[in-house]
C-alpha cells in the first residue's frame, strides 16, 4: 500500500473496499446528526437591547429583541419579563405593568413595563437569563440610568448576573470589561467556531496556516472599522447569512481547489464578513472597537492553534476516513444549510 501526502494533516492510506465501506459510516451518521441539530443553535448573532431609567424608587425598563427572534419565544409578552429580574438592597423590584407589540418598520419586537423599588436604588443588581427562552448564544445589553448616572452590563448563558453600581469606572476596568466582551463574542456562536475550524482545514502547511489567521483577523478588524465611516448599517440577518456562506466557500475551496493560490486573499475577504458582526456589535454597544477587536483576537488565535495541535494528531489516526474531504464536506454541508435557514428566516 503506497501512502499519498494529504497537506499539513497527516497521510491517508488505501484499504481493502469491504473495511473502508464500514468505517465511512461513522463520519456520515456524525453529519446527519449535525444537520438535525441545526436549528437550535441557527444564529450567528443573537442579541437584544435594554433601557431602564430609574427616577427614586420608580423605573421604566424598555427591552428590544430582533423581530426573527420571536419564533423561539412562546408567549412573549409573559416568558420575557419572567426572565428578568431587578433588585436593589437585597429586596426584588415589583413589576407594575408590562405592554410588547411590534415594529416592523424597525424589525424590532418592543417591550415596556413600569416597576417600583422598595427604597431609592444605590446599586441595581439584575438576573437576566433571555438566553433560556431565546437560543443558547443570546445576548442581552442592558444600559441603566439611575438620576443622571449610568452604567451598562452584558448578560448572556455565561454571565446571567451583574451588578451595577453608577460610579465612572476605572480606564483599566473598561478596558478589561469590553476586550472580555469581546473575547466572548470570537466564541459565542458555532459560526465562529466552525469558520476557524474550516481555516485550518485549508491551510497546507504551517505557513501558510500563520498567514491565513494573519489575514483573517486583519479583515476582520478592518470590516469592523471601516464600515462604520461608510454610514452602511448591515441588517443581522444579513450579516448571519454571509458569515454561513464563508464556511460554505472555504470548504469549496478545500474540496474543488485544493491547489489554488492566493488563499490568503480570499480569507481576508471572508474574514471582513466577520468583521461585520462586530461592527453591529460596537454599533449595540458603544464599546471602543481597540478593547472589544483585541479581545477577539486574544480567543481566535489561540483557538486556531488548539484546532492545528488536534488536527495534526488526529489526521494520522483517522487517515483512513479521508479526514480532510470528510471534514469538509461537513462544512460545506452546515455551511449551505446555515444559509438557506436564514433566508428562510
Amino acid at each position: 500500500m503506497k501512502p499519498s501526502q494529504q497537506g499539513m494533516w497527516g497521510r491517508r492510506f488505501r484499504l481493502p473496499t469491504r473495511a473502508v465501506g464500514r468505517r465511512k459510516r461513522l463520519p456520515h451518521r456524525i453529519l446527519l446528526a449535525a444537520l438535525l441539530a441545526l436549528p437550535a443553535f441557527a444564529h450567528v448573532m443573537s442579541m437584544s437591547s435594554g433601557d431602564l431609567t430609574i427616577h427614586g424608587v420608580h423605573a421604566h425598563y424598555e427591552l428590544r429583541l430582533p423581530l426573527y427572534e420571536m419564533t423561539h419565544v412562546q408567549h412573549p409578552e409573559q416568558s420575557l419579563f419572567e426572565h428578568i429580574r431587578f433588585s436593589s438592597s437585597g429586596k426584588q423590584a415589583q413589576l407594575l405593568n408590562k405592554s410588547c407589540r411590534e415594529d416592523p418598520p424597525q424589525g424590532s419586537y418592543v417591550c415596556e413595563a413600569d416597576y417600583q423599588f422598595a427604597a431609592p436604588v444605590d446599586s441595581l443588581d439584575v438576573e437576566c437569563t433571555f438566553y433560556s427562552v431565546t437560543v443558547p448564544n443570546h445576548v442581552h445589553l442592558l444600559r441603566a440610568e439611575n438620576d443622571g448616572k449610568r452604567d451598562q452590563a452584558l448578560f448572556d448563558i455565561s454571565f446571567p448576573r451583574a451588578t451595577l453600581r453608577f460610579r465612572p469606572a476605572s480606564a483599566a476596568a473598561v478596558a478589561m470589561t469590553q476586550a472580555g466582551a469581546g473575547f466572548m463574542r470570537a466564541l459565542g456562536g458555532p459560526v465562529q467556531i466552525l469558520f476557524l475550524a474550516s481555516l485550518v482545514l485549508a491551510a497546507r502547511s504551517r505557513r501558510e496556516l500563520v498567514l491565513l489567521a494573519a489575514m483573517f483577523v486583519t479583515g476582520q478588524v478592518a470590516a469592523a472599522l471601516i464600515v462604520p465611516l461608510t454610514g452602511w448599517q448591515p441588517p443581522a440577518r444579513f450579516v448571519e447569512a454571509a458569515a454561513a456562506l464563508t464556511i460554505a466557500y472555504l470548504a469549496v475551496e478545500i474540496l474543488v481547489l485544493p491547489k489554488a493560490g492566493m488563499r490568503w486573499l480570499i480569507v481576508a475577504v471572508l474574514g471582513a464578513f466577520h468583521g461585520l458582526y462586530f461592527e453591529l456589535f460596537l454599533r449595540t454597544t458603544g464599546y471602543h472597537p481597540l478593547y472589544v477587536l483585541a479581545g477577539a483576537a486574544c480567543a481566535e488565535v489561540p483557538l486556531i492553534v488548539i484546532f492545528a495541535f488536534l488536527f495534526a494528531r488526529l489526521g494520522q489516526r483517522l487517515a483512513v476516513w479521508k479526514p480532510v474531504p470528510v471534514s469538509a464536506s461537513f462544512l460545506l454541508a452546515i455551511g449551505m444549510a446555515w444559509f438557506f435557514m436564514r433566508l428562510k428566516g
